[in-house]
């Protein structure tokens, strides 16, 4: 031991780190260790921060998701840390136990985990899904639920939910679905081929560029909608009546409880169908709050 400067309980500890970190040790006896022979493991150096950001969202991904992948997180991290120096380990360590990242989401709904997984498989299969979906804004008297056909192309997390990003037999188009508004889900056994062209990375771009939304927010709220940090916000102007926001989003009902929330203090300048939405929904508070509560029980 003296030869490699080290001791002998400090080797039997980088061995178990080793195993815990999933690297195949083979045990010889009168020979000692060594890797499982064709295992390569490349030599890797990270700086401080490297080391802390690949951490800190393995953290991250432990919190958001199902228990597959928070133990495929949890593994990571103890590769990660084995090739660390000692040094580097603890300076690690002490910026983790400074940063925290607190998830406003849960993957803790049973049912919504189990849809998350199936739908994973649906797209590794590429596997046509059905499901049962309620729309919250519907007009001319249709149906607030109905049966949808989609092609699943991928799964974003965004707004605190989960959503399925999918070519949608009945609209003929690609469209977005939350999780929490399906219910029935069953894999087909029909499948399909994903167009080439399509980017996960591009379609919120070009999703985001189908309606934009300027709202006028008035002096006395206008710090909250800037530490608001609102998802769809592409631009905010100082004016002399108050905040401007401009927002793109794919439909105007995505954004129009949001605007409600802020009651009096915001005006919807355009687009005109939006701010009709706006009335009717006024409209209909208005009658609730004049009618007499007494008569409701």
């Amino acid at each position: 031991m003296n030869t490699f400067e080290t001791s002998k309980r400090t080797i039997y500890r980088d061995i178990q780190a080793l195993g815990e970190a999933g690297v195949p040790l083979i045990s010889v006896p009168g020979r000692g260790y060594s890797l499982m022979k064709g295992y390569f493991l490349p030599p890797l150096s990270f700086t401080t921060d490297e080391a802390t950001m690949l951490l800190l969202g393995s953290d991250f991904t432990a919190q958001n998701f199902d228990a597959q992948y928070r133990s495929a997180a949890q593994s990571a991290s103890r590769k990660i840390e084995s090739v660390l120096s000692e040094k580097l380990r603890d300076e690690v360590r002490h910026l983790q136990d400074s940063i925290l990242f607190i998830s406003s989401g849960s993957t803790e709904d049973i049912t919504e985990t189990e849809m998350v997984r199936q739908l994973r498989r649906a797209i590794i299969e590429r596997a046509t899904v059905r499901f049962c979906y309620h729309t919250r804004y519907v007009r001319n008297g249709q149906s607030t639920q109905q049966t949808r056909e989609a092609d699943p192309y991928g799964l974003v997390h965004y707004a605190n939910a989960w959503h399925l990003v999918a070519y949608c037999h009945l609209r003929q188009d690609i469209r977005n679905f939350r999780l929490d508004r399906m219910e029935n889900l069953e894999l087909l056994s029909r499948t399909f081929q994903r167009p080439t062209d399509f980017k996960m990375q591009q379609r919120r771009q070009e999703e985001a560029q189908r309606v934009v939304v300027r709202a006028l927010f008035d002096q006395e709220v206008a710090r909250w909608v800037r530490e608001s940090r609102f998802y769809f916000t592409v631009a905010i102007e100082e004016s002399a009546q108050g905040l401007l926001v401009t927002l793109q989003v794919r439909q105007e009902s995505e954004i129009l409880q949001w605007l409600l929330s802020w009651g009096r203090h915001v005006q919807v300048l355009e687009p005109e169908s939006l701010r009709s939405m706006i009335a009717e929904e006024a409209e209909g508070m208005l009658r609730n709050h004049q009618n007499d509560p007494g008569n409701c029980f």
